[in-house]
């Protein structure tokens, strides 16, 4: 029941994380325990947010900050952790907390340029409205971010090459899944048209085979270029995962099912090396693989990949027997 840490001290991008997951499971199973976190990692995001809404990363174990401004990957997936609250408080004091340090961060949201930070604040965005969808503001907010990925999308496709940049590299999932979340908010054919031919060439890549085998961090790949195998990272299959759910639920299409049971357990051993990332022993999850085989540190952002992963997939198959 602490805020989570690295080994500097503390992290704002593991904190929105946990944040999320903590979210999810008091909205799934009720459980007094996620609710009782929720305000740590609460209140690390507003005890880290500046005065112009952005937020610093770093926090010292004896609690001097570390930067001035975070990385705008943090910043995006903060966001989506806040976005995610207003879309499914558990009460009201946290609803209004979240929505006081959301709308501080928004005058924020045009300044992006990272294309992951656009993705992450967008899915924050459409949680949002989710459940605002009267704020017309957000939501041409929205549309204007979503054209951003789609500008990047049309400057970099080819008739083989499918996708955003000239390389596919890191969280490559989270741009699909983006597109996805707006397309459900938005109703815009060409914004879920973008969302579905991109998803489809990074399936193409990564789930050829009955196994997912995400792009590895240690070299990425570069278009006519060789896929690197190696440095595969939970928060990449974790991206896998999330995107394929938000595939169902836009199209109903039940193949994305599998495709999202086929991601999930590339923790469980189904992937290149044949071997199990989370550990069932410390119910932590290892950082990923390299060559030599797996990275058995067990980080934050890795364990809390896998359980964000473990309670979409208990969400999809309650989802599927309601239905049923």
């Amino acid at each position: 029941s602490k805020v989570v840490f690295t080994q500097e001290g503390y992290c704002l991008d593991d904190n929105a994380r946990a944040l999320l997951m903590v979210l999810m499971a008091y909205k799934q199973m009720k459980d007094k325990r996620a609710l009782k976190l929720s305000p740590i990692y609460l209140s690390y995001i507003h005890y880290m947010q500046n005065a112009d809404g952005t937020f610093r990363n770093f926090l010292s174990f004896n609690r001097n900050f570390l930067d001035e401004v975070g990385s705008e990957d943090s910043f995006g997936r903060t966001i989506w952790a806040l976005g995610y609250l207003l879309g499914n408080a558990p009460n009201d004091a946290y609803y209004q907390t979240g929505k006081m340090m959301f709308f501080n961060a928004s005058p924020n949201f045009e300044k992006l340029k990272s294309i992951r930070s656009i993705a992450n604040t967008m899915i924050g965005i459409s949680y949002y409205l989710k459940s605002n969808p009267s704020d017309d503001s957000m939501t041409e907010r929205l549309r204007n971010m979503a054209y951003i990925l789609v500008k990047h999308y049309e400057e970099n496709e080819s008739p083989d090459w499918k996708w955003f940049e000239s390389l596919l590299a890191y969280d490559n999932g989270m741009l699909p899944l983006a597109l996805l979340h707006s397309a459900e908010i938005l109703n815009d054919d060409k914004i879920k048209r973008t969302a579905l031919e991109s998803m489809d060439f990074l399936t193409k890549h990564t789930l050829t085979e009955d196994y997912l085998s995400v792009i590895g961090n240690e070299l990425w790949y570069k278009k006519d270029g060789e896929r690197s195998y190696f440095a595969q990272q939970p928060i990449d299959a974790m991206a896998m995962v999330l995107m394929y759910h938000q595939a169902f639920h836009v199209t109903k299409d039940k193949e994305y099912i599998n495709k999202l049971y086929a991601s999930f357990l590339w923790f469980l051993g189904e992937n290149d090396l044949r071997m199990s990332l989370y550990d069932f022993e410390t119910r932590g999850c290892c950082d990923g693989f390299e060559s030599y085989g797996v990275n058995r540190n067990q980080g934050a952002e890795s364990t809390l990949a896998y359980l964000i992963s473990h309670l979409t997939v208990l969400h999809v198959y309650a989802e599927i027997h309601m239905s049923e």
